[in-house]
């Protein structure tokens, strides 16, 4: 995995950083973003794109939100979301689920923001 999308996406999802993202890896859940680990190209476009500063290269996750390295691969997974590997975020669109553990996360206020 080279960028990890982490907390700071959930319930904002401000997109920025799926629109500059070459390789369209960057695919949109119910309240967040998740990067496909086997799509990405480790160019790190998307991190000067995000707004709420989200994104970070696995070897640089503060410990904290390390655990968002797992949420964004298993997200992918048949039992997740079911998408595999499809090969690029625009022939698939949006979903509307999520990583169980996004999924339980407080919601947050748009004045949480």
């Amino acid at each position: 995995m080279a960028y990890v999308i982490a907390s700071a996406c959930i319930d904002v999802k401000d997109g920025a950083c799926v629109k500059c993202c070459p390789v369209d890896c960057i695919y949109v859940g119910g309240r967040t973003l998740y990067i496909q680990p086997d799509e990405c190209i480790d160019c790190g476009i998307c991190v000067s794109a995000c707004p709420v500063q989200a994104i970070y290269e696995d070897r640089k996750l503060p410990a904290d939100l390390k655990h968002f390295e797992a949420i964004n691969r298993e997200f992918f997974a048949p039992e997740v979301s079911g998408l595999g590997a499809p090969g690029g975020a625009a022939d698939v669109g949006p979903s509307t689920c999520d990583h169980p553990q996004v999924a339980a996360w407080p919601v947050r206020r748009a004045s949480d923001n």
